[in-house]
Formats: C-alpha cells, sequence, structure tokens
C-alpha cells in the first residue's frame, strides 16, 4: 500500500502546492509593506511568527517523498512533527503513519494554519490519523506518550534544540528524527547538540535535511 497514490491524497497535494506556489509573491509583498511601514515610522509588529502566518513554507514532494519513505522503512507508528503549517508535510507523514498501521501528532502556533491543515488532512482522506494540536510546541508536545518512532522538526529552528532535548527520553531505541534547513543560522544549537560527545545520534546532513538516528538512549554523565 502506497497512500501517495491515492486519488484524494494527490490532489489535495497538487492544490496545496499550487498555492504554496504563491510564496516568492507573498514574500516580496510583505518586503514592500514593511519598507512602507519603516518610511512612515510605523512601529514594527512585535510577534515574527504572527508576520508569517501566510506563509507556506512548504517542503519540496521530493523532500516529502523521503519523509514517507523513511517512515515506511522504519515502521514509524507514532510519528510526531514539529511545524505543521498548512499541512503539505503533515500529509506526507500522515500517509506514512496510515500505511504503517499508526498516526501522526503535529504542532503548529498559528490558529488559522492550525484551522487549514485540519481542513487539508481532512481533504486527503487522512484526518482520522493524524492530530493537529494549537500552540507553542514546547507546550502542545509535552505530553506525548512514548515510544516515537519519528520526529520531524520544521517549524522555528531555534526551538529544535530544546524540543529534542524534551523529546529526547520518549524516542524509541533506534528512532529517527529529521530536521529541515539545518542550513539555518538558527539551527546551530541543534547541530552542536546532536554532535556533542555522548549524544547516543548518529547524524548526517542529505541536502537541506539533517536525518539523525538514536542508537544509544542511556544516559550520560
Amino acid at each position: 500500500m502506497n497512500s501517495l497514490d491515492d486519488k484524494d491524497v494527490c490532489r489535495c497535494l497538487e492544490r496545496l502546492r499550487a498555492q504554496a506556489g504563491g510564496d516568492s509573491e507573498r514574500w516580496a509583498q510583505r518586503q514592500a509593506r514593511k519598507a512602507a511601514e519603516r518610511a512612515a515610522g510605523v512601529a514594527p509588529a512585535p510577534d515574527s511568527l504572527v508576520r508569517m502566518g501566510d506563509m507556506y513554507l512548504a517542503i519540496s514532494d521530493s523532500d516529502g517523498r523521503l519523509l514517507y519513505s523513511l517512515a515506511r522503512a522504519i515502521g514509524a507508528k507514532r510519528i510526531i512533527e514539529f511545524g505543521a503549517s498548512f499541512g503539505i508535510s503533515s500529509i506526507y507523514l500522515a500517509a506514512g503513519a496510515r500505511d504503517n498501521g499508526g498516526s501522526l501528532i503535529t504542532t503548529e502556533v498559528h490558529p488559522d494554519k492550525c484551522a487549514s491543515a485540519r481542513d487539508n488532512l481532512a481533504s486527503a482522506g487522512l484526518g482520522s490519523h493524524a492530530v493537529v494540536l494549537e500552540g507553542d510546541a514546547l507546550t502542545t508536545l509535552t505530553d506525548v506518550e512514548a515510544p516515537i518512532d519519528f520526529l520531524f522538526l520544521d517549524g522555528w529552528k531555534g526551538l529544535y534544540a530544546p524540543l529534542l532535548e524534551m523529546l529526547k527520553p520518549k524516542l524509541a531505541p533506534r528512532a529517527l528524527v529529521a530536521a529541515d534547513n539545518i542550513s539555518h543560522e538558527a539551527a546551530e544549537s541543534y547541530r552542536a547538540l546532536l554532535r556533542a560527545t555522548g549524544s547516543g545520534f548518529v547524524s548526517n546532513t542529505v541536502g537541506d535535511l539533517e536525518l539523525s538516528v538514536l542508537v544509544n538512549s542511556a544516559p550520560t554523565d
């Protein structure tokens, strides 16, 4: 079974990718508005996350298919995602979870994006295999049950390290952790955490994804 061949999944992903293609134009418009506000002496909005609420920030189809294949390869039944946005990556992960007989838990800080992600997962026929949690991931993912087989990080890069530290005790032996946009400067603390002596992870960079396997979950001094 390959849910990525499902007609509802394909139709939903095609629609979302067409919409995500407008990110460049939305970004240009955003920059123009900011420049006009600065020229007029208008103070910028205090919350940068809110200002990204209209951006899809989508993973590529090839990366999505890689995530799906990785989930299938390790038989991941409990998949956790940080940063659903409008749900494009969530669809690939939920498809893998469904085909493995499992489920996806994803989290997103923007209320409007949460509503859209739920609608899109339902449109793809994956609503019963995915839960979208709204709010700060350091709060919404606190009570996630173990074992976590696959963790995908694709939200604010500065939260990668604290989220991994919070969820590491719940990772299954040989759990896979994938982090997108690993070249971003805000992800430096995450890269350092993975490569620290005694981290317990074997980690490699593939494109702009960091793929890490938990090979030793024993506590270290």
